[in-house]
């Protein structure tokens, strides 16, 4: 059924949800995504809704769990993207989300237009959201087909330096041209937010809006996720969780009481018919909401889910860096995948530990959470961050100084880190910055740390009164020459406490790491937990990463024209360079891997 059908039939009462998924990277995350969305199916939203990624870069796996949810009888409303989309590309999904029985989908700009880069393959049919509303609206093919949603920006439009004015006019343009409903950006500011809606209903703007909440994770993905979509963020709520910023279960615990009292809020003064949930493929959070609000229909019971010992129970176990390290080293060995629905047994990273602390692209491949993404498809990546910050390197010496000038803080971001290099980093930056010197430019890494408090200002994570355990690694792009010099030296030197993976662009892979072995590398023990693993190396995570990594080399490139020396500098390195993950086991030397790589030279400082 149509979603403005579905909202104009919903029952007088508290107000509806809606569900919001992403298409995990690996297949295993994917097909684990499924059992979780069938749970959460049990809840009854109004609909759910499916993202795509960049440019269409999540094509497939969007339209297959799009196809998957709507033959099991949820409404599915498919997000789609229209700019810097090859063309043909959009004709094609709306043929195919037409052909799986799809009714629903939110018509996104994606990605900023590259203007006049005429060198970027796109369709020149669309530049904005507006000209996909139109064209679906104006096609015999699809115009009868579809129920359009389109996205609106409370806290104004992180791309846009426009006024409110502006914004509200462009939002008029997009329903004038046959938009039904609104969903909004993610937001915090709830008295700014039933003002903007004051302000769209003056401006003659009928149609439902419906307000998109999206529930604290932990401290570190909040300030990612505000700043990359431009959201206020209230003096009052930085005050609740600087204090517990460190204790990953109080944030968690402190966005479900959040949620909780804007939902109740929205309802009683925003005049909303519903509320969209943004889950990021996580379950618990969503589950204690809709619990608390009353509107979980007894579908689902806190049986089912981990949650945290209350302050008793916690106090009753006493976890000390001796006894974690016991725990640690018993529970590492224990190997085994379980289905998801074996939740609490067994495998470490199982999924009753997926919703706990999740790790962005180092999580648990397995989980549905797995390669998380932005809201809206949007890959952060902009030419005009591309000039300021990294100008028009012409030769690898000038790449290596832009890596170089990201370590030292003098640029805020590379396109392979988005954000200046962390506190943790910096325990490290004399052995990054060697390597990055050499050529060998680093794109991931972490210290070695051997039972750090779990409120540690640097390295602390999770629940209070627990220890953190890390094994040092580090990811770089290096020539097939030195690649080979590496194994070597792995082989010859290594003794096992080495383990690397090695991938390039055209799809060759190395590794001394045994079929289906999993590195991990950071883990923590917790009073009532035990062992929690939330960083992971393994095959399949490294081949996503690979492939995201490579591709991030030739957006870079298209940021300059064709047989200029920057592109041709930054392809040549896309097809000639490798990837490479090395990790030291031994967490109890925190120079071990850096002994390894440099032997027992002074490190430079």
């Amino acid at each position: 059924m149509k979603f403005i059908d579905r909202v104009r039939q919903h029952a007088a009462g508290h107000p509806f949800f809606t569900l919001e998924f992403f298409p995990p990277k690996t297949d295993l995350g994917f097909g684990n995504l499924l059992s979780r969305m069938s749970r959460l199916a049990a809840l009854n939203p109004l609909a759910v809704s499916v993202t795509w990624g960049a440019g269409g870069s999540t094509k497939d796996r969007s339209l297959d769990l799009a196809a998957f949810t709507q033959s099991s009888g949820l409404d599915t409303i498919l997000h789609l993207t229209c700019t810097n989309m090859v063309q043909g590309t959009v004709d094609e999904a709306l043929r195919e989300a037409k052909s799986r029985g799809i009714e629903n989908i939110l018509a996104l700009r994606g990605d900023p237009p590259r203007g006049e880069e005429y060198w970027i393959p796109t369709d020149p049919r669309f530049s904005h959201a507006v000209d996909l509303v139109r064209y679906i609206r104006s096609s015999p093919e699809f115009s009868s087909n579809f129920c359009i949603g389109v996205a609106a920006y409370p806290d104004g439009h992180a791309d846009h330096e426009t006024d409110e004015a502006s914004e509200l006019e462009c939002l008029k343009q997009k329903v004038d041209a046959g938009a039904d409903f609104i969903f909004t950006q993610l937001f915090y500011d709830i008295d700014n937010f039933i003002e903007w809606v004051k302000k769209v209903r003056q401006k003659g703007i009928t149609v439902p809006i419906i307000p998109s909440i999206m529930p604290l994770q932990t401290y570190a993905s909040f300030l990612r996720m505000t700043k990359l979509a431009g959201t206020r963020v209230p003096p009052e709520l930085m005050a609740d969780l600087i204090p517990i910023r460190h204790d990953d279960q109080l944030v968690k615990d402190y966005g479900v009481n959040l949620a909780v009292k804007m939902i109740r809020r929205l309802a009683a003064e925003g005049g909303i018919p519903g509320v969209h949930l943004s889950t990021l493929n996580l379950e618990v959070s969503v589950i204690r909401i809709l619990e608390e609000l009353g509107w979980a229909g007894g579908a689902m019971h806190t049986s089912n889910r981990l949650i945290a010992d209350t302050p008793q129970e916690s106090a009753s176990r006493v976890i000390t860096p001796h006894c974690a390290t016991d725990s640690a080293a018993t529970m590492l060995v224990m190997a085994g995948p379980q289905t998801e629905g074996e939740a609490g047994k067994g495998e470490l990273n199982n999924a009753v530990g997926w919703d706990d602390f999740p790790n962005g692209r180092f999580g648990d491949f397995k989980s549905p959470a797995y390669g998380n993404t932005d809201q809206w498809g949007s890959t952060g990546l902009s030419r005009k961050q591309a000039l300021e910050q990294w100008g028009s390197p012409k030769t690898v010496d000038n790449l290596t100084e832009i890596f170089l000038r990201h370590l030292q803080s003098r640029i805020a971001t590379t396109p392979f880190s988005p954000t200046p290099l962390s506190p943790e980093s910096l325990m490290i930056f004399p052995h990054l910055e060697r390597l990055t010197r050499r050529g060998w430019w680093t794109v991931g890494s972490q210290p070695a740390i051997n039972g750090a408090p779990s409120t540690d200002e640097v390295v602390g994570w999770g629940p209070r009164g627990g220890y953190v355990y890390q094994k040092c690694f580090v990811e770089f792009f290096l020539e097939q020459e030195d690649v080979d010099k590496l194994e070597q030296k792995v082989r010859e030197e290594g003794n096992s406490w080495v383990h690397y993976f090695a991938g390039n662009v055209q799809g060759e892979c190395r590794t001394n790491v045994p079929d289906d072995g999993r590195n991990a590398v950071t883990w923590g023990v917790f009073p009532g937990h035990e062992v929690v693993q939330t960083t992971i190396i393994e095959k399949e995570s490294f081949l996503s990463w690979k492939d995201e990594a490579f591709s991030i080399w030739a957006e870079w490139a298209s940021f300059y024209p064709p047989d200029s020396p920057e592109r041709q500098l930054l392809e040549g390195v896309r097809n000639q360079r490798w990837l490479v993950s090395i990790v030291h086991h031994d967490y109890m030397d925190s120079n071990a891997l850096w002994t390894f790589l440099f032997g027992k030279e002074k490190p430079l400082v």
